[in-house]
């Protein structure tokens, strides 16, 4: 018997329908694998049709063309080590989320995914149907047992493969990021570990999909839930892991450890990987945005820097007279002081056309919240204008704070295909552009030190679209407003869990009036990237029409 076990893990990045890129990145890590002397190759789950493809891979021509794939991935393989990949597999009417293992040029072993997710963002009891349980496959003479992802989250799976032989778990995955993910994952294998007493290799994907952000960390556990390898956050690479055959069974030679960083560096790092992978999969090499002086648009601007370089991003300043001084001095360093290509597009003359060709209209009516909307509507149209004229796409700036209460035109600042921190409160937003003034990685592709002025980080927030302008005007401060806020969406709460956390009623109510009114909005609102199991879209589904109020 062989004492001796080598594993090459692929922690690479698939494109949601790409079946012939995912098929290349999945033979490039095959070829590295063969060259260091592989006796398997795993990669994660659902790889070769990218994830999460959602509804895609129901459609019978698309899972039968990935299915075609990798077989004929496995003929292309056929002289080397094995290959184990995450794919569909059809039996009569019925379809499954599979791990397939290759080997001498053909499909030689399927497991079947039995435990479905269907919370959060899955939905996978309406798109899969659920293996049954099974047995470990043969690499050469060892035995390996796959529970795929959510299989490993239960006892049973691990403990049958463990009870039918299998010599060690090598379990594939696709894993979103939300905080604290990765310590929850740690902890449920190693309670695996502790059940079979067997070693436990993680594998996750890495990379960005729609708002979804799959963080690798892929990790090998030895018995009793000791790490042997810890893979980055993030980041693509190809790992080789040895294990050996000893008297207690087998064990996983210590290899890399890659440190994790804080949750802070976690939640950028996912931002600028994001929209980098969401700019690269759809299509684009540019961005633009408006840059208003303000926190929420100078940190997206540098998000933007990080993740496709200073000459991919347009700043575009569009003031009206409301613009203060200040506002557009702070702009314009931000561009610079960033690096970016900086416009000045003053929209006066463009409002005063539209009013003008409005005003018999609204005669006798007096000005209110539809002459400040006019602004941002006009600044959305010049915007899109200039996205269609240069192939930039637009980003939008809202943080989750605005995005709750609605506190954005929709027409307006909403327009944009992508928003980078729509899932990351205000009061994160001051602490994040601290930390990115502090803080300069090799992954960025920007400049390091003070790129985002501080002035900009201190001033009060203002929509500046009438005179004299705050946010506090229309809403709590904003460490009240976030406090209630993650009460009330994050853990679900009640107007009285937030009296109970010392928060006035009245705030209370008027904030949950407001998240409740503004479901149209973000309905039709961008993309952005998660960083919590409670970000807008898929994690929290609620009714456009709502007359539900408590407290």
């Amino acid at each position: 018997m062989a004492d001796r076990f080598r594993l090459t893990l692929a922690q690479i990045n698939p494109t949601v329908g790409d079946l012939e890129g995912n098929a290349a990145l999945a033979l490039d890590a095959w070829k590295q694998g063969c060259d260091a002397g592989a006796d398997l190759v795993a990669l994660p789950e659902m790889f070769i049709t990218g994830y999460n493809a959602q509804d895609l891979v129901m459609k019978p021509s698309f899972h039968l063309a990935a299915i075609e794939r990798i077989e004929q991935l496995a003929k292309d393989c056929a002289d080397g080590p094995a290959l184990a990949i995450g794919g569909p597999w059809v039996e009569g009417t019925e379809l499954f989320n599979a791990y397939h293992i290759c080997s001498g040029g053909r499909v030689v072993s399927r497991v079947l995914k039995h435990h479905l997710p269907n919370y959060a963002v899955f939905d996978e009891v309406r798109i899969f149907d659920s293996g049954a349980l099974g047995g470990p496959y043969a690499v050469g003479n060892t035995r390996i047992g796959s529970p795929v992802c959510e299989d490993a989250w239960y006892e049973d799976v691990a403990e049958t493969l463990a009870e039918t032989g299998a010599e060690f778990l090598l379990v594939p995955n696709g894993s979103p990021y939300h905080r604290g993910k990765y310590e929850t994952r740690l902890n449920k294998m190693i309670a695996r570990v502790v059940e079979t007493g067997l070693p436990l290799i993680y594998l996750n994907m890495v990379g960005g999909q729609d708002d979804q952000v799959f963080d690798g960390g892929s990790f090998v556990l030895n018995p009793h839930g000791r790490i042997a390898v810890q893979l980055p956050v993030f980041e693509s690479c190809v790992a080789h892991v040895d294990l050996e055959r000893t008297d207690d069974g087998w064990q996983a030679v210590k290899g890399d450890f890659a440190q994790h960083p804080d949750t802070r560096e976690q939640d950028y790092h996912a931002m600028v990987l994001s929209l980098r992978d969401y700019l690269r999969k759809s299509g684009f090499r540019k961005v633009l945005l408006g840059l208003s002086g303000g926190v929420d648009s100078a940190i997206v601007a540098a998000i933007a820097v990080d993740a496709i370089g200073a000459d991919n991003v347009r700043c575009v300043m569009l003031p009206s007279e409301y613009t203060s001084e200040h506002s557009l001095e702070d702009a314009k360093q931000v561009a610079e002081n960033l690096g970016c290509h900086y416009d000045f597009v003053p929209i006066s003359e463009g409002r005063d056309a539209i009013t003008g060709t409005l005003a018999p209209l609204f005669e006798g009516y007096a000005e209110d919240l539809t002459e400040e909307n006019i602004q941002s509507r006009l600044r959305g149209l010049l915007l899109m204008a200039m996205s269609n004229k240069f192939g930039e796409m637009l980003l939008t700036t809202g943080n989750k704070s605005e995005v709750a209460v609605g506190y954005a035109t929709i027409y307006g600042d909403m327009a944009g295909g992508y928003n980078p921190i729509k899932d990351l409160y205000k009061t994160d937003v001051f602490e994040t552009c601290r930390w990115r003034n502090a803080n300069h990685r090799d992954w960025m592709m920007g400049k390091p030190g003070e790129v985002l002025p501080q002035r900009v980080i201190d001033k009060p927030p203002s929509a500046e679209l009438r005179a004299d302008q705050k946010d506090s005007d229309s809403l709590p401060d904003y460490p009240v407003l976030d406090a209630i806020l993650r009460i009330l969406v994050d853990e679900d709460g009640s107007i009285g869990d937030c009296v109970a956390a010392g928060y006035d009623r009245e705030d209370a109510r008027k904030v949950q009036g407001l998240l409740y009114v503004s479901e149209y909005k973000r309905f039709q609102s961008a993309p952005g990237t998660r960083l919590s199991p409670r970000a807008f879209w898929l994690d929290r589904r609620y009714p456009i029409v709502n007359r539900w109020r408590d407290g």
